[in-house]
């Protein structure tokens, strides 16, 4: 397998690698709001593996189902000047929080003329030196 530049790729994943997100509002957000749930208030039995399909290639990916012990966050009405960084997936398997979902939901006391939300994600693949 290769990556853009990096011919060492199936040895670099096998040691600890992240996903990191920046997500960033192109105009302010009053519309399909971004929301994370904190990777703690996760069971392990909420996860659902999942296909992620693009024109290119088919990854997995995680689902999780509802669970009122979830605890969600979001930024309201978030600006331009702000931006959300988290990590979604974490290789390492001794306890931290290892996956954040998020999602866009649909917050109720938007305005209804509220504009579409424009955005932008960045997803970035960290390697830690062993």
């Amino acid at each position: 397998m290769t990556l853009r530049g990096v011919d060492n790729i199936d040895e670099l994943l096998q040691q600890r690698f992240a996903l990191i997100n920046l997500w960033r509002a192109i105009t302010p957000v009053y519309e399909s709001l971004l929301a994370v749930c904190h990777a703690l208030s996760i069971a392990p039995k909420d996860f659902v593996a999942s296909d992620l399909v693009c024109r290119d290639y088919v990854s997995g990916s995680y689902l999780i189902t509802y669970n009122p012990t979830h605890q969600w966050f979001y930024l309201p009405q978030m600006q331009p000047s702000k931006a959300l960084l988290f990590k979604c997936f974490d290789s390492k398997e001794d306890g931290r929080a290892r996956f954040a979902a998020h999602t866009g939901f649909d917050d109720p006391t938007s305005p209804p003329d509220a504009p579409t939300r424009e955005s932008i994600e960045l997803r970035a693949l960290v390697f830690y030196p062993t």
